[in-house]
């Protein structure tokens, strides 16, 4: 019972900073893709993938990160990162005998997997979402 209470008082905040964790990496990336766009250009030409992909790819990591920072539209934008995560695991992370592929691999996987978990859970009550459906 006790244990319960304080898991319950606890989760607003976990909700709030598990959502600014995982917008984290997503904003960093896209801010460092766009400092090197022609560097994140040709990295994406090296593994067959066409650079007219690169700027909608960006938009998606900056927007939708920014989204679950916020608590705005976070189950629709973590489905999306969701998406993105998964497929640049298998586009560009798969060549397993290198560790440091394999480990990206993984964490792109994790990375899925905790997002599935925010869309399914929702933003919690931290969130800008919640301020503006509260308005309405």
């Amino acid at each position: 019972m006790i244990r319960s209470t304080l898991i319950s008082r606890l989760e607003p905040a976990g909700l709030l900073v598990g959502r600014l964790l995982l917008a984290t990496i997503f904003l960093h990336e896209s801010i460092i893709k766009l400092g090197n766009f022609a560097g994140a250009e040709a990295f994406a030409r090296a593994y067959g993938v066409s650079d007219r992909l690169l700027p909608p790819a960006i938009a998606a990591e900056l927007v939708c990160g920014a989204l679950i920072a916020l608590g705005a539209f976070s189950r629709i934008a973590a489905l999306v990162l969701a998406g993105f995560c998964l497929v640049t695991a298998v586009v560009f992370h798969t060549k397993f005998s290198d560790v440091n592929q394999l480990l990206h691999f993984e964490k792109n996987l994790g990375l899925a997997g905790g997002l599935i978990i925010l869309a399914v859970c929702g933003a919690g009550p931290y969130a800008i979402g919640k301020w503006f459906s509260s308005r309405t």
